[in-house]
């Protein structure tokens, strides 16, 4: 009995001390840990509050504007002999005065038409723009309900003359909302190419989200002066365009010069534009329709009367359709004809360079 008890006494002292050391490695490593995580929160402290040198970082105003994928927005530079590289622009230039070759410098008190009033040559740009951008967001409506569609039979026909095939490259001038560069776009096929440039930047802009929305994705959009076409090299292009735009242009003749440039040889200009009515009882029932008819429906359905009665007055302005051929001639294309549509209202000039 007595040998029992003793054992069961040393069972429990031995028991008692591994507890106690048990205990001890316990707190040690609580211990430990306190102060191995005051440690860790005092170095996160130190790192949570550095002093920050503002100058290190790019600022949001800084960073660049993205070009939307698949398609190409191009602003010429403001100076052709700059010897500083212009940083690539990627937004439309809102107030259209883009290499305005029409300044008080190199034109003075120099005055040309807007309508029937008389400007200065260098404000005529500006003017134009604004008259385009008003009309912009209705320019499509309104062009059928002024032509009652016809507009459309025109286009068409002047298409049918372009003599496009596939994998050319086309210049669609203030192209607007794009009707002919849809057409080109799917002409030319995956290896063509189709520029689609405007002066205009709301009119451009309408057009790029029609095409794009129509999956036109071998266009490009371009602002440029049709007077100097300054983004574009000599020799670009196998067929130009420019519908209703012409009469727009300050200096018609530097225009044409600047599209003989672009064009390849071998290549074909087609104007089409508003001209003279060759019937003479229709030419007086057509102005009654233009000075009354156009600006009020300008006034109902685009809230602007005075930019459509500057469009009937600009009609009147333009050169006549043997005029504009002999102006076509001078600037070096060859081969040069017209064809009238409904009279002579509308007009489609060619001709090619040699």
């Amino acid at each position: 009995m007595t040998d029992t008890a003793n054992n069961n006494l040393n069972s429990d002292n031995a028991t008692d001390n591994t507890q106690t050391a048990n205990g001890h490695i316990q707190d040690k490593l609580v211990k430990d840990s306190i102060v191995h995580n005051q440690d860790i929160s005092a170095k996160a402290q130190v790192r949570q509050s550095p002093v920050i040198d503002n100058t290190e970082f790019t600022q949001v105003e800084d960073l660049p504007t993205g070009t939307p994928q698949g398609q190409q927005t191009t602003m010429p530079s403001d100076s052709a002999n700059s010897k500083t590289p212009t940083p690539k622009q990627t937004a439309f230039n809102q107030r259209d005065d883009i290499n305005n070759p029409h300044t008080p410098d190199t034109d003075g008190t120099e005055e040309t038409h807007f309508g029937y009033k008389t400007v200065n040559k260098s404000e005529k740009q500006a003017r134009v723009a604004d008259v385009f951008t008003s009309v912009a967001k209705k320019y499509d409506i309104m062009n059928d309900l002024m032509s009652f569609g016809i507009h459309r039979l025109w286009k068409r026909y002047a298409i049918s003359l372009s003599g496009v095939r596939a994998g050319q490259h086309v210049l669609d001038i203030a192209g607007g909302t794009g009707d002919l560069a849809k057409v080109f776009s799917r002409e030319v096929g995956k290896n063509g190419h189709v520029v689609l440039s405007d002066i205009n930047a709301a009119m451009l802009e309408v057009g790029r989200e029609r095409l794009i929305n129509a999956g036109c994705n071998n266009v490009d959009f371009v602002l440029a002066n049709a007077e100097t076409l300054a983004p574009f090299e000599d020799n670009s292009f196998d067929l130009l365009t420019i519908s209703f735009g012409l009469r727009n242009v300050t200096d018609k003749d530097a225009a044409l010069r600047a599209m003989y440039r672009v064009l390849k040889p071998g290549g074909r200009l087609l104007i089409l534009e508003f001209s003279k009515p060759i019937f003479e009882p229709l030419s007086k029932a057509y102005d009654l329709y233009s000075f009354t008819a156009l600006p009020l429906m300008g006034k109902i359905v685009a809230n602007d009367s005075e930019s459509y009665q500057y469009l009937a007055e600009s009609i009147r302005m333009h050169p006549d359709q043997q005029s504009l051929k002999q102006m076509m001639e001078q600037a070096g294309f060859e081969n040069c004809d017209y064809n009238n549509l409904t009279f002579g209202i509308v007009a489609v000039h060619r001709g090619f360079k040699a």
